[in-house]
């Protein structure tokens, strides 16, 4: 699906400000290349697509392409052109669903399908379909070190994963989504990049030494120099919607993107995306991962945030966690009550300004007036699972009637929910961290820096898999042959109904705060949730007990229940162990 003929790609250019000289380094020649304005340099004469090349700086390298579109050799072999305007699109006029009544499944292509490219996703997506879901998520697919890995340690930003496939593969897959109805998100790193091929600093001040993450240096956001860092990254962004054709991005990890000049660097990125989306007549969104719990994130640039459409609300996913298994352990020591879940479903932050156990200190801040569909909610995603120790999903944690409470109150919430690869059949296979990893000191220095990270939930080191080790990606694929047992078949049926039953009833889309009552009983274990008509009633207790509903409606009756025998006495419902019932009631 190709153009056959386009014009000519532009001149080379490149952003080294502090370098005596640039050489273009081609197959046939070296050529040095002419200084511009602000620290840029061009070529007067470029290699065309499909052609290679890299630079040398001040005499060393030779340098990938800081920009560089298609790394078929990996993060140290030659940059490679690419013509984005060859590929024929099929897609036009297509629009995602809005995110107010999206459903987004997140997935790591390496391990979604036996073959660990884009091509193996395209070819399940019918599944994805059929499952009822609105938008895929990929975790991220820039260029990083080695075969294997969760891409959060990119360092070619600009070129796809070559282990995934061709770019223009990574076009086929988008385009075979939105073919089925579906939106595509890419998740990406923008705080920090990968240790190994990391060639930025190399052309310019890219990182500063004036503020550290967990990763080192922190990009260069607010110093001498920024405006062209701040424009690599942001021009990124807008590759990746423009040219792939992605709806929207995940920004990970947004609070280590350390920016203390008058206009955040998130304001200046969701306006540009805003300019974009004019321009193209498409709908794109920015969901922003944050641990601050700060609404400035996600307030629209008029009442002075930072114009993120949606973040992922850890709150609430912790909140559920620690109800469903009891863990106590790490982050998880400031959970466990109901009352944190049902802050969390009628307020959005639990931590909204008052003491956290776990940091010692005061977080967060109230946000009464911000949507449910500023927040995507889940019970499981790649951090939370894949930085376990083992990296056990829910489906080994809980109990089949907790996976479903679970599940009920994702689907169910006031927030745009989200599943995990597998999540949604309760898959039993772990997802565990793994890395590929050339350098043998790097590998090392990996895996300790997670035995420390560990220390904190108090797990075995003797538990953690070797993330180098190949066997600990093979465990992570996914296995498509659980859907033929009973249990898992079993699941998959009840997440059909919930996103179902999400479609039909208008008000579990609606994301007004107000409309949200949740009621519990701590000592008990139950909990309900009444969203317009219907009640989300949940017994979180081992024990069968009788639930009071209150005498405030009439006909009611159970339209969904993750158990048979969950059965209403007038106003009482009476709920198995471990069971959630869903119930219409026609108010008076």
């Amino acid at each position: 699906m190709y153009h056959a003929c386009k014009p000519s790609l532009p001149q080379l250019r490149v952003w080294a400000p502090r370098a005596q000289r640039v050489d273009l380094v081609t197959r046939l020649d070296r050529q040095l290349m002419l200084p511009q304005d602000n620290g840029w340099w061009q070529a007067e004469e470029s290699p065309g697509h499909g052609e290679d090349y890299s630079f040398l700086v001040d005499g060393e390298g030779p340098f990938p392409d800081p920009r560089s579109p298609w790394q078929p050799g990996g993060i140290e072999g030659q940059s490679r052109r690419l013509d984005h305007r060859r590929f024929e699109w099929s897609d036009q006029g297509f629009q995602p669903v809005p995110l107010s009544s999206a459903v987004i499944y997140e997935l790591h292509v390496g391990t979604f399908s036996p073959e660990g490219t884009f091509k193996g996703v395209m070819h399940r997506l019918d599944h994805l379909v059929e499952l009822g879901v609105s938008h895929v998520e990929l975790m991220p697919v820039a260029e990083f070190s080695g075969s294997r890995g969760w891409g959060y340690d990119g360092v070619n930003l600009y070129a796809p994963h070559h282990v995934y496939g061709h770019p223009e593969e990574l076009k086929e897959l988008v385009n075979a989504c939105h073919s089925r109805g579906l939106g595509v998100i890419l998740d990406v790193v923008y705080n920090h990049l990968g240790p190994r091929g990391n060639y930025l600093p190399r052309f310019g001040p890219y990182f500063t030494d004036r503020y550290r993450t967990p990763w080192g240096d922190a990009v260069n956001l607010d110093g001498a120099y920024s405006d062209d860092v701040r424009r690599f990254f942001i021009e990124n962004a807008l590759m990746w919607l423009r040219d792939y054709h992605f709806d929207g991005l995940r920004l990970d990890a947004v609070h280590a993107l350390y920016d203390f000049s008058a206009r955040h660097f998130l304001e200046e990125l969701a306006w540009e995306v805003k300019e974009l989306e004019a321009g193209l007549g498409r709908h794109l969104v920015l969901i922003a991962e944050s641990d601050l719990n700060d609404p400035r994130v996600i307030r629209p640039f008029q009442a002075g945030g930072y114009g993120m459409h949606a973040q992922w609300n850890e709150d609430f996913h912790h909140a559920l966690h620690a109800a469903l298994t009891g863990e106590s352990q790490g982050y998880y020591a400031d959970f466990g009550d109901l009352a944190h879940l049902a802050k969390a479903l009628e307020k959005g932050f639990v931590y909204d300004g008052i003491y956290s156990q776990f940091r010692r200190r005061r977080h967060g801040r109230p946000a009464p007036d911000i949507c449910g569909h500023r927040y995507v909610g889940c019970l499981q995603n790649h951090d939370q699972v894949g930085n376990r120790a083992r990296g056990e999903r829910s489906s080994q944690l809980l109990t089949q009637g907790q996976l479903k409470m679970g599940a009920a109150l994702v689907l169910t919430s006031p927030f745009i929910p989200m599943l995990f690869q597998g999540e949604e059949w309760g898959a039993r296979t772990p997802f565990l961290y793994f890395t590929a990893h050339e350098d043998a000191g790097l590998a090392r220095e990996v895996f300790h820096g997670r035995l420390a990270e560990f220390k904190g939930f108090g797990w075995d080191p003797g538990d953690i898999p070797d993330p180098q080790d190949p066997e600990t990606f093979v465990r992570s694929r996914l296995d498509r042959q659980e859907l033929s047992q009973d249990r898992h078949a079993e699941i998959l049926n009840w997440y059909k109904q919930l996103i179902r039953l999400r479609r039909e009833y208008p008000e579990l889309t609606s994301g007004r705060p107000e409309q949200v009552r949740v009621e519990f009983h701590e000592e008990k274990r139950w909990l309900i949730m009444r969203r317009g008509p219907l009640c989300v009633a949940c017994n979180f207790s081992p024990a069968q007990q009788t639930v009071p509903l209150g005498g405030q409606a009439t006909n009611l009756h159970i339209v969904l229940a993750s158990q048979a025998d969950a059965a209403l006495y007038g106003w009482d419902l009476f709920l198995p162990g471990h069971c959630v019932a869903v119930l219409c009631c026609r108010l008076n």
